[in-house]
This record gives structure tokens, C-alpha cells and sequence, in this order.
């Protein structure tokens, strides 16, 4: 039975800067989360260390996802338990095409937890039917990983390994960022297609404009370290209007 990610007081340093300050947080099996804040807020931090990052010292508190120890784990290991992570800037891999990169992905998985690898037949079959979903060119598949492609094709290929994957949480960081309004609307038609109620989202924003098209269940304001507010879909739209000054260390 999956009880999702289980976040508590979480403390996070780089070097001698504390950049998470106790975070608490719970994403239900599901459920879509929103977390918005001004920059440098540690939102960024945050995926980074639920998705095993190197870099950050985590100095305080745990993470748990469907009951596995997630600091415990490697990046590969959290990956085959089912989490994802969608890059605010997904990088290219030259002379790598995008079929061979995710066979070998979906086929590390499997092995990982105790499951036959597809065949090449079954595994074309299984990404023609998400590309088509997905409504991608089957040209696509062929070109080297990320390589020549722009913003939107980026996006829309990072919701393809989404949906070949089939994680059971996919956190999507700051994943609009530098992106035009049609390539928003392919990331925001990606993880619509793709919500189910065995699969959660946590989105990380700096913007509404995303929330607009993915609408959440759940929205957070991250200010400096910590959690400082948490309401519905209203709460994108008033930071929208009003922005982050409220939660400064002034006000």
C-alpha cells in the first residue's frame, strides 16, 4: 500500500549556509502539491535532495516514501521505488538516442525490482503507444537525447520518460522555467494525461501561470527555508497578485 512521501523537519546545508530550515511536508498517493517562492527560497534544494543529488548535507530530520528511508538510498535505488525528477534544465547527451536511453532506463528499472526486462519488440510497442499519447513524432525517438532540441521539445520529451517510467511520484522542478506559453501548455497536457489516483505530483514553481493549466490540489509557499503558508488553488492566484513580499523577514 502506497503512503506516499513523508517529509519531516527536514534540514538541509550547503557548506556552511543552512538552506532548509525544518521542512514538513506529505504528498499523498494521487494528489498534485504546488510549491511556490520567491527565488532562493530553497525550493530547487528541496528536489534536489528527495531525488539524491550530491552536494547538499541534510543535517536534521527524515524522508520517507511508501516507507523506504529515501536518505538512506542511492539515486538509482529511489528511482526503482518509484520517484522521478523532471529538470529545470534537461541536459544532452550526444551520440545517445532517445530509444536506446530509455530502454535502458525502463530495463534498469524492471531489473531493479525483481521484474523481466522487456524485450526490444515489447519495449518499442510499450514507447510507440506513449508517444502517440503524448502526441509526439515518431521521428523524435530517434534524435540524440535533448540534442538541437528547444524548450518545448525538451519539455515534451521529459514528459515522454515520465510516462514510459510510470513513476509514482514525479516532481517537476521549476520545469517552466524559460519556457513560451505552447511549450507550458505541453508540459501542463503531460502531467494532466498522467494524473491518476496511484500517482502524485509535486510541482515546484516560481509562477502561477503553470498552475493555471496543471490546477493543484495543494499549494505551499516556501520562504526562506521553511513552509510558511499552505491553502488551495486561491493561494497560486493571490501570490500572483501580490507577490512574495508579505513573506520577507521585514514583514
Amino acid at each position: 500500500m502506497s503512503n506516499g512521501l513523508v517529509i519531516k523537519d527536514l534540514r538541509v546545508s550547503i557548506g556552511d549556509k543552512e538552506i532548509l530550515k525544518g521542512i514538513n511536508l506529505t504528498v499523498e498517493p494521487g494528489v498534485v502539491h504546488a510549491i511556490m517562492g520567491p527565488n532562493g527560497s530553497g525550493k530547487s534544494t528541496l528536489a534536489h535532495v528527495i531525488s539524491g543529488r550530491p552536494g547538499y548535507e541534510v543535517t536534521g530530520g527524515s524522508i520517507t516514501f511508501d516507507g523506504h528511508d529515501v536518505l538512506e538510498m542511492e539515486p538509482e535505488e529511489r528511482a526503482a521505488v518509484g520517484l522521478f525528477l523532471a529538470f529545470q534544465y534537461p541536459v544532452e547527451i550526444p551520440g545517445v538516442t532517445n530509444v536506446n536511453f530509455l530502454k535502458t532506463a525502463v530495463n534498469s528499472l524492471r531489473k531493479a525490482r525483481g521484474e523481466k526486462e522487456l524485450d526490444p519488440m515489447a519495449f518499442l510497442k510499450l514507447l510507440r503507444e506513449k508517444a502517440k499519447a503524448l502526441e509526439l513524432p515518431e521521428d523524435m525517438l530517434k534524435r540524440q537525447l535533448n540534442v538541437g532540441f528547444s524548450g518545448g521539445e525538451k519539455k515534451r520529451n521529459e514528459m515522454l520518460q515520465m510516462a514510459v517510467l510510470a513513476p509514482k511520484l514525479a516532481i517537476l522542478d521549476e520545469t517552466d522555467s524559460g519556457l513560451d506559453i505552447d511549450a507550458i501548455r505541453i508540459v501542463a497536457e503531460g502531467v494532466n494525461a498522467q494524473r491518476s489516483p496511484d500517482r502524485a505530483f509535486l510541482v515546484i514553481t516560481h509562477y502561477q501561470r503553470l498552475l493555471d493549466y496543471i490546477v493543484p490540489d495543494v499549494v505551499h509557499v516556501l520562504a526562506y527555508g521553511k513552509i510558511v503558508e499552505t491553502g488551495g488553488a486561491d493561494l497560486a492566484r493571490r501570490l500572483e497578485k501580490t507577490g512574495y513580499a508579505e513573506y520577507t523577514p521585514a514583514a
